[in-house]
């Protein structure tokens, strides 16, 4: 039943990524080669230094998130659901680009997908928390950038 299960998000995944193929590299305009190649050098970078900026960040949401949770729900119950679910979407994005530095610094398909799936995740988060402008530029945007990378890991 696992390898079901494994093979159904395999498919869905191949599916999804032969989408995003289509629509962020064949019909949408390419970003010069010389910027490409820029933007492969410089992302290991960036993504070790907004895990490395984060971690005091998370640290005081846990510590203050600990306190001000039951508060949040004095807003009412939405706004108590989407600070703690916005809390744990966060953890697991910066956990997935914490492990893919190692492979966008040595230029893996590994790490260009552990990239990816934090970007689903926040599209995720964006849509349960109904940040829409969140999903539409910011996970667009991302994944316009990170498709037109896309062949420079192997």
């Amino acid at each position: 039943m696992a390898d079901a299960k494994g093979s159904d998000f395999k498919s869905i995944m191949s599916q999804l990524d032969a989408t995003l193929e289509e629509y962020l590299v064949k019909k949408a305009p390419a970003i010069p080669a010389n910027i490409r190649e820029i933007i492969v050098k410089i992302a290991p970078w960036l993504t070790l230094l907004g895990v490395i900026m984060s971690i005091p960040a998370i640290l005081a949401v846990l510590g203050l998130g600990a306190m001000m949770a039951p508060l949040a729900f004095l807003g009412g119950m939405g706004a108590g659901a989407a600070f703690s679910i916005s809390i744990v979407f966060v953890a697991i994005t910066i956990i997935l680009e914490a492990l893919a530095i190692p492979g966008l610094f040595s230029r893996s398909r590994k790490g260009w997908d552990l990239l990816f799936y934090s970007a689903l995740v926040s599209a995720v988060s964006s849509i349960v928390t109904f940040n829409i402008g969140g999903l539409i530029i910011g996970t667009l945007l991302t994944l316009y950038i990170m498709y037109q990378i896309k062949g420079y890991y192997k």
